[in-house]
């Protein structure tokens, strides 16, 4: 089944806060293996010039894709058959460990490529205050659709 290009442009509302904290940057550091003190120690971090740890430059796949809209049956997609394809992140300044950050998520595209539908997505995490800390850019390939 084809994806729906209706959802091109549809933004979705805003996920519920997400908190971040040392431990939650310390597994994802230790999950992709990167062993830099300031996602560890506070201190590392603050010599650095950090107010507490920050997190890992991929970090915010971990919010970013917490909506739910994937699952609309609407938009057709098949997730057994997703793969990451691609992505890509802007950032205002980095994550840092007490941050509380809220997603919402613009399906930006969809198209055909081969065998293949590519849905595009951008998503703004903001903190608290309502600031831009990072936008994301990521690309889902449906395989064999």
């Amino acid at each position: 089944m084809a994806l729906n290009t209706d959802f091109i442009g549809r933004t979705y509302p805003p996920t519920p806060p997400y908190e971040v904290s040392r431990i939650k940057i310390r597994e994802f550091a230790t999950a992709i293996g990167d062993k830099n003190p300031i996602y560890y120690d506070r201190e590392a971090a603050r010599a650095a010039g950090h107010e507490d740890v920050i997190a890992p430059p991929t970090f915010p796949i971990v919010v970013s894709l917490g909506g739910d809209f994937l699952g609309n049956p609407e938009l057709g997609l098949n997730y057994a058959m997703v793969v990451h394809g691609e992505q890509k992140f802007t950032f205002e300044r980095p994550i840092l460990a007490g941050d509380v950050l809220v997603c919402q998520t613009t399906i930006t595209d969809i198209r055909k490529a081969g065998s293949n539908h590519l849905l595009k997505l951008t998503t703004e995490i903001r903190d608290a205050k309502g600031d831009l800390v990072v936008t994301t850019y990521n690309t889902i390939v449906e395989r064999g659709a």
